[in-house]
């Protein structure tokens, strides 16, 4: 079985490659860091948004490309080796996934369409604090047409538009939608480590809102569209970890000790032999996941937890090896070692931590194995 992508996938990811080693990377991503009024890159997802990456796989009827998963995998691969500083993530995997799984024709009608344009920009909120949600924490309430409570913290809901919110509706859980522009949502910007992804807490006093999908199915759409971005996330994993081992194996050829590359050193050569190792590991795990995703397979959720926890893995210790081989160099704000840290970190967050996806993949292996 051939799990490779197709010549016209590998012909997307070096255009992708291409387009954004012009138009993004870690200077692009240190100037979102050195303003300090903005979490994203405007410029970046209006070109972003003009290669029509947001609607990759966004079908044609409702204003995207229609390519499919796979192509956007491909994406977001080379997005998380660039270190873009967009919200692309929470509006494409999470937003727009929750709108085509669950939304009616009116609201794909109405918000996709601005979506693959860049007009929309949207996140996902579920958190309402420590640990990880579940449907008897939910304090948040819908009422049918209200929304009031508060998320915390939301990525990008600094800048978002729109959300898809996760919250209480009678005696079950429904997944919300609601405009972030109306005088019933406040937010707050959150300080986090990696301040080139912006998150906030949003409270939301007698907003008003619209269900997606069927009342008291909200826990259960939730956990999909979570799956759905765990494996996008972890080609975003996987393009960091890569781009960690390149800098790392650059920097021990051409850093030199007592007259020899560092690279020769037995020490550096474990080091970087260990990345590779983690980054095959999850790379093979985010194919398995791709391929569910792309055929909708009924492993998804097996493949979704374990392309996650495996690229998160992989992510922060191709990040934490990095620093170690760049030396003391590796700990300076000159050095770009950091900003993949940074990213590292908060991507290990994002839906989730690799604890509660390694929780969900024993879980649902238990239940398959007792069925």
């Amino acid at each position: 079985m051939n799990f490779d992508f197709s010549d016209d996938q590998k012909s997307l990811k070096d255009q992708a490659r291409k387009f954004l080693s012009d138009k993004a990377g870690a200077k692009v991503t240190r100037r979102v860091l050195d303003d300090g009024g903005a979490s994203y890159d405007q410029s970046l997802w209006r070109a972003v948004a003009e290669m029509g990456w947001l609607g990759a796989a966004i079908p044609e009827q409702h204003g995207g490309l229609g390519l499919g998963r796979l192509e956007l995998c491909v994406l977001a691969e080379e997005l998380g080796r660039a270190l873009a500083p967009i919200p692309f993530s929470s509006t494409a995997y999470f937003f727009a996934e929750a709108l085509m799984l669950a939304g009616s024709e009116a609201q794909k009608t109405a918000l996709l369409p601005k979506v693959a344009a860049g007009e929309v920009i949207g996140c996902f909120a579920s958190s309402e604090g420590p640990g990880a949600p579940t449907p008897s924490s939910m304090q948040a309430k819908f009422d049918g047409a209200k929304l009031n409570g508060a998320k915390v913290p939301v990525t990008d809901g600094d800048c978002a538009s729109h959300a898809v919110v996760v919250a209480k509706e009678g005696a079950g859980v429904s997944l919300v939608l609601v405009d972030l522009n109306q005088s019933g949502v406040m937010r707050a910007t959150l300080k986090t480590l990696d301040p080139s992804r912006g998150h906030a807490k949003l409270e939301f006093k007698n907003a008003k809102a619209e269900r997606i999908g069927a009342a008291g199915q909200g826990w259960e759409l939730a956990e999909s569209v979570l799956d759905r971005a765990a494996v996008l996330i972890a080609f975003e994993q996987v393009g960091g970890s890569q781009a960690c081992l390149e800098m790392a194996t650059e920097y021990a050829k051409s850093r030199y000790a007592f007259s020899r590359p560092i690279g020769s050193f037995q020490a550096i050569k474990h080091k970087l032999a260990d990345m590779y190792v983690a980054i095959e590991v999850a790379r093979s795990n985010a194919y398995y996941g791709a391929w569910a995703l792309s055929t909708e397979a009924g492993e998804l959720g097996f493949a979704a937890a374990a392309s996650r926890a495996a690229a998160s893995d992989a992510y922060y210790m191709c990040a934490k090896e990095n620093i170690q081989t760049h030396g003391g160099m590796g700990f300076t704000w000159e050095v770009d070692c950091h900003l993949y840290f940074r990213r590292a970190k908060l991507l290990a967050l994002q839906a989730g931590s690799p604890a509660v996806w390694k929780e969900k993949l024993v879980k649902r292996l238990e239940r398959r194995n007792v069925a």
